[in-house]
């Protein structure tokens, strides 16, 4: 039970962060490889500090980390994250998919239904 407490608790951040367009499209620019603050920041037109406070709501979400390579600190997004939304969408999808499927049978059993009593009344 507390381990899928921990689940939702680090699924609300990553929401949380993800709420924002702007952090919405850093994840999506870091898809195409690994990039540093400030060639994120060229993207966009507001101060290297605010990228750098995005990235940081990023981070504590799990989304991105910062590593260190020579003089570069390249931001990497963490596709593991992925995995646990992924799970969370698939599982509604899934329950909503099954209800649509019970809808669509008793939709085709009405639809028989009528048919049949517009051929009864046909004769």
């Amino acid at each position: 039970m507390a381990q899928q407490a921990a689940a939702e608790d680090r699924l609300s951040r990553v929401f949380s962060a993800l709420a924002d367009p702007t952090r919405r499209d850093i994840v999506a620019r870091l898809t195409d490889g690994d990039a540093t603050v400030s060639e994120l920041g060229s993207a966009y037109d507001v101060s290297l500090q605010a990228v750098s406070k995005h990235l940081k709501v990023l981070e504590e979400a799990g989304l991105v980390t910062k590593g260190r390579d020579a003089q570069r600190r390249p931001v990497h997004l963490e596709a593991e994250v992925f995995d646990l939304m992924t799970k969370w969408i698939e599982r509604y999808r899934a329950q909503a998919e099954a209800r649509y499927q019970r809808l669509d049978g008793v939709l085709a059993e009405m639809d028989s239904a009528s048919n049949l009593d517009t051929n009864r009344g046909a004769s």
